[in-house]
């Protein structure tokens, strides 16, 4: 990412702005296909989840998907659903650049913390959030139910 320039993030509010998003995404929700994403990101959005992109040079390096909610443990906070950045184009600063922006949007909101869950398996997702100052302060537990 050109350090000189303040890096392009915007909404990803609308469908064609999502389906540029998609080659990102689709390297962190593998399990969704382009319009099962398209449908549930409109779907989501409608219910307050709000999705934001990096782009560089007219493509997007990196997607988040995020919400503001208030919990009796943590009060209001900024919870990331989905970070991720495109793999062709990490250790550029793109994830650090979003999540930086994610930090400053959880404290104009209003927010307490900025929390997000990640997978057991996303070791370098890890080395970068310890990096940035987020830290290990639960277990997440998820129980599959019946019908």
């Amino acid at each position: 990412m050109n350090a000189a320039a303040a890096p392009d993030i915007r909404a990803a509010d609308d469908p064609a702005t999502l389906r540029a998003a998609w080659p990102v995404v689709a390297q962190l929700r593998p399990h969704l296909d382009e319009e099962a994403f398209l449908a549930q990101a409109l779907r989501q959005q409608a219910e307050g989840w709000r999705a934001t992109v990096l782009v560089e040079d007219g493509i997007v390096r990196a997607f988040a998907g995020w919400r503001v909610q208030e919990m009796l443990a943590h009060g209001r906070l900024l919870y990331v659903d989905d970070l991720v950045t495109d793999s062709a184009a990490r250790s550029a600063g793109h994830g650090k650049a979003l999540l930086d922006w994610l930090k400053a949007q959880a404290s104009a909101l209003g927010c307490r913390s900025l929390q997000l869950d990640s997978g057991t398996q996303r070791i370098d997702a890890h080395a970068f959030y310890l990096r940035e100052r987020l830290r290990i302060v639960s277990f997440h537990f998820s129980g599959a139910l019946d019908g």
